[in-house]
C-alpha cells in the first residue's frame, strides 16, 4: 500500500507544471523544427512561468528516441539552449515509445534518492527529420573509395559502382519494426487485434471517437498545455494540426489495410500519426515546493515497467498498469481519469479486452478473476494519438501531462497514465491530485 501522512510527503515527487508544444503531423519533407528546437519551445515556455531562474535545475533529463545526428545527448543542446547554464547537467534516456515517460521516472528515482531536488524532465522528436541512410553495399564501396590512394584504384572501383547501391534506407521504418520478431508494430497490432477479436469497425468507430474528442477539446480550452510555436517564416503553429474534424466510419472504412493487405484491418485511419512534437514537465522534492511556494499538479506516487511477447507489444500498458494498481491496492474503480497512448485503436481496444478476460487475467497475473472494466468515459477523454499524434520521445511525458490536467480540470484525485512500447514491454505512471 501507499504511505500516508508526513511519509508520503516527505517522500514524494511532485509534479509543479507543465508545457508541450503542438503536435506537428509529418506531411512530405522535413517539419518545420528540428527535436532540439521543439523541446526548447515546450522548456521556454514552462520555465517562463516559474518563480526560480534556469540555472535551480539540478538537471535536465530528455527523452528522444531519434535525435539527429548534429543533435548528440539532446537534453544537454536543449537545456544549453534553454540558459540552465553550463553546470547544470544534462543527459538523455531512450526506451522507444515510453522515452519522455522513462525521463520523468528517472527524475523522480533521483529525486528520492536526494541526489537532486529540482529537475526539468520530458521528451521530444521529429519524427518527419527522421534520416535516409545508404545501405551495406554503399558503406562499404564508399569506404574503399576514400580509401583508395591511386586514381587506377577509383577507377577500377568506379566500375564496381550500381545504382541499386543508392537505394535508400528508411530508419524511421527501421525504427517501427521489432529486429527480434521481425514484425512492424502495426502487424503487432493485428496479431492483437485477432487475438481478442478487434473488428474494422471497431477500430475506426474507436478512431472517429479520438478525433471527435480532441476536436472538442480544442475548440474548448481543454488543452491549455500547448503552447504555440512560430516558424522562421512567421507561420504560426497553435495547436495538434492531425485532428481530422470530418472523420467518419464510412470514411475511414475506405482506407486499405496497411500492415497485412490481405486479411488485416489496421490502417492509416486508425493509427497513430507520425509527428513531431515535445513536452516538458518540473519535477520538484516537497523542500522546494515549500521553498518556492509553489502549487504542484500533482505528485507522482508510483511507475511499474512491465514486458512481454515482442509480437503483442500493444498489451503492454496492461502488463504495466495491472501490476501497479495491484501494488497499491487499487482498481479501476479508483481511478478516476487514465490516459493510454493509442499507437493502434487495435491495441488500446485489446487491452481493455484483456482487463476484462479471466483467462487472461489468470496466465499472466495469477487472478481468479478479471481485472475489470475500465469505463471508457475515464479513458483519453480528451483524445490521443490517433488524433493528436504519436512523437515517439515525447508521448510518454505528454499523457502524464494531460492525465495530471485532466485530474487539475474535474478535480478528481487519481489518475494513472501508460503506452506499449516497441519490443514488447509497457509503461505505467500513477499519480495524484494534490
Amino acid at each position: 500500500m501507499a504511505a500516508t501522512g508526513s511519509e508520503e510527503a516527505g517522500r514524494s515527487v511532485y509534479v509543479i507544471d507543465g508545457a508541450r508544444t503542438p503536435f506537428l503531423k509529418a506531411k512530405t519533407g522535413l517539419g518545420p523544427f528540428t527535436g532540439s528546437d521543439l523541446a526548447v519551445h515546450a522548456g521556454r515556455a514552462l520555465v517562463v512561468r516559474q518563480p526560480f531562474a534556469p540555472d535551480a535545475f539540478d538537471e535536465v533529463i530528455l527523452g528522444a528516441a531519434m535525435p539527429s545526428a548534429d543533435e548528440a545527448n539532446i537534453a544537454r543542446v536543449v537545456s544549453l539552449r534553454l540558459g540552465c547554464g553550463e553546470k547544470v547537467p544534462a543527459w538523455t534516456v531512450m526506451r522507444n515509445c515510453a522515452s519522455g515517460m522513462q525521463a520523468l521516472d528517472s527524475a523522480c528515482v533521483n529525486i528520492l534518492a536526494g541526489r537532486a531536488r529540482l529537475v526539468l524532465a520530458g521528451g521530444t522528436d521529429a519524427m518527419s527529420h527522421a534520416p535516409l541512410l545508404f545501405g551495406p553495399a554503399m558503406v562499404n564501396w564508399l569506404a574503399q573509395w576514400y580509401a583508395a590512394k591511386s586514381v587506377g584504384k577509383k577507377a577500377a572501383l568506379a566500375t564496381r559502382f550500381r545504382l541499386g547501391h543508392l537505394a535508400p534506407v528508411i530508419a524511421i521504418l527501421r525504427g517501427l519494426t521489432d529486429p527480434v520478431v521481425k514484425l512492424s508494430m502495426g502487424s503487432t497490432a493485428e496479431i492483437v487485434a485477432k487475438r481478442f477479436g478487434i473488428t474494422r469497425p471497431m477500430m475506426d468507430e474507436f478512431a472517429v471517437e479520438s478525433h471527435r474528442r480532441t476536436a472538442f477539446a480544442q475548440d474548448n480550452g481543454r488543452l491549455d498545455e500547448v503552447a504555440p510555436m512560430y516558424g522562421a517564416d512567421g507561420t504560426v503553429y497553435a495547436a495538434d494540426d492531425g485532428v481530422r474534424r470530418d472523420s467518419s466510419a464510412e470514411k475511414l472504412a475506405k482506407l486499405k489495410p496497411v500492415f497485412d493487405r490481405t486479411y488485416g484491418n489496421v490502417t492509416a485511419g486508425n493509427s497513430s500519426q507520425v509527428t513531431d512534437g515535445a513536452a516538458m514537465l518540473v519535477l520538484a522534492s516537497a523542500d522546494v515546493v515549500r521553498e518556492y511556494g509553489l502549487k504542484p499538479l500533482g505528485r507522482i506516487v508510483d511507475t511499474h515497467w512491465g514486458a512481454l511477447d515482442p509480437s503483442e507489444m500493444g498489451l503492454g500498458p496492461v502488463h504495466a498498469i495491472t501490476p501497479l494498481l495491484m501494488r497499491h491496492g487499487l482498481t479501476w474503480d479508483d481511478i478516476d481519469a487514465a490516459e493510454i497512448n493509442e499507437a493502434f485503436a487495435a491495441q488500446v481496444l485489446g487491452c481493455l479486452a484483456a482487463w476484462e478476460s479471466a483467462d487472461y487475467c489468470k496466465e499472466h497475473f495469477g487472478l481468479d478473476r478479471p481485472f475489470g472494466k475500465l469505463d471508457r468515459a475515464k479513458l483519453n477523454v480528451d483524445g490521443g494519438a490517433i488524433a493528436i499524434g504519436h512523437p515517439i520521445g515525447a508521448s510518454g511525458a505528454r499523457v502524464v501531462l494531460h492525465v495530471l490536467k485532466v485530474l487539475e480540470r474535474t478535480g478528481a484525485r487519481r489518475g494513472v497514465a501508460s503506452l506499449c512500447i516497441g519490443g514488447g514491454q509497457g509503461g505505467a505512471m500513477l499519480v495524484e491530485r494534490v
